[in-house]
């Protein structure tokens, strides 16, 4: 609210926007009541554009604090947010905050740039400073452990929109079989398995080795060998060679590494795919992956 606030009299008066929590206090009865049907509405576009990049709830939210921009900018862009070539660009500037990592901290410095950058952005100005900001080491995919880190959650999300099914059932990710199922990131190569071959944690516990699939589905695999438990799947939703791959593949999983147990080439052939796949949601090139650290964390130079 004060955010918008900020930035209709920033249009005004030439003033800053600005939004810190000095201006919260400062924010008028007269201001709130008339801007509150417009945040409104801009919450719920923000909500219905985060459903339709497959993410569905809290525990999925890369982050909260992206909300207060995101809800602002659908508040004064109105029902132009729903037209392709605006909405290509605010979920490319959302990507480039979640992959750029860039609203962990202090941010009310950068919703204050935001707001003005992408509208001006959608109305034929330059590039928001959040997307010029943005950069993704490909290191950093072996140190994505858990949900805890924003592009984690993002990578899932993307996954999903790649078109994931699940492995057992076959079944697309949507709003319903994401709550019905109880779909949630789960290890590829299965963590006991891992463990006994004495794999890098760092590797096998990373995002490169997860998926989102269903609760149930996790627990059929077990902690078996990927051969082992590919075999089962098959024989149990009476899957052909050529249908069960073509599913595995929803995930950006190479199949041949998986079928053959290949950890080491899995890792390096899916990271690959992964980054891919952040460029296309970010549309800007990541740097790095022929680099010394890059081979040295890999054990080979990614492509």
């Amino acid at each position: 609210m004060t955010l918008l606030n900020s930035y209709i009299k920033s249009t005004k008066n030439n003033s800053s926007v600005t939004c810190k929590r000095a201006d919260v206090l400062k924010l008028e009865l007269e201001d709130y009541k008339s801007l509150g049907d417009r945040i409104e509405e801009g919450l719920k576009k923000a909500a219905e554009l985060l459903a339709e990049e497959k993410i569905f709830d809290v525990k999925s939210l890369p982050y909260a604090t992206q909300l207060i921009p995101l809800s602002a900018i659908c508040a004064q862009l109105g029902s132009m947010v729903m037209q392709h070539g605006v909405k290509k660009k605010l979920i490319q500037w959302y990507w480039c905050g979640v992959f750029g990592e860039l609203y962990g901290g202090a941010n009310e410095t950068r919703f204050a740039l935001d707001l003005p950058d992408v509208v001006s952005w959608v109305n034929g100005g330059t590039e928001p400073r959040t997307v010029r900001d943005a950069s993704f080491a490909p290191i950093r995919l072996l140190s994505l452990q858990s949900r805890n880190a924003a592009a984690y959650k993002g990578l899932a999300a993307l996954l999903m929109q790649y078109g994931s099914k699940d492995f057992v059932s076959g079944t697309d990710i949507n709003i319903n079989t994401y709550f019905n199922n109880a779909i949630d990131i789960h290890h590829i190569f299965p963590r006991a398995w891992c463990e006994k071959q004495k794999y890098s944690r760092e590797k096998w516990n990373s995002v490169v080795n997860k998926a989102p699939i269903a609760s149930g589905t996790n627990r059929f695999i077990g902690g078996v060998a990927p051969s082992e438990y590919l075999s089962r799947i098959q024989k149990k939703a009476a899957l052909s060679d050529t249908d069960l791959n073509k599913i595995i593949e929803t995930h950006l999983i190479p199949v041949t590494n998986l079928r053959s147990d290949d950890f080491y080439g899995f890792i390096i052939d899916r990271a690959n795919s992964l980054l891919k796949l952040i460029e296309a949601a970010t549309g800007k090139v990541i740097s790095g992956r022929d680099s010394d650290e890059t081979e040295k964390a890999f054990g080979a130079k990614l492509y």
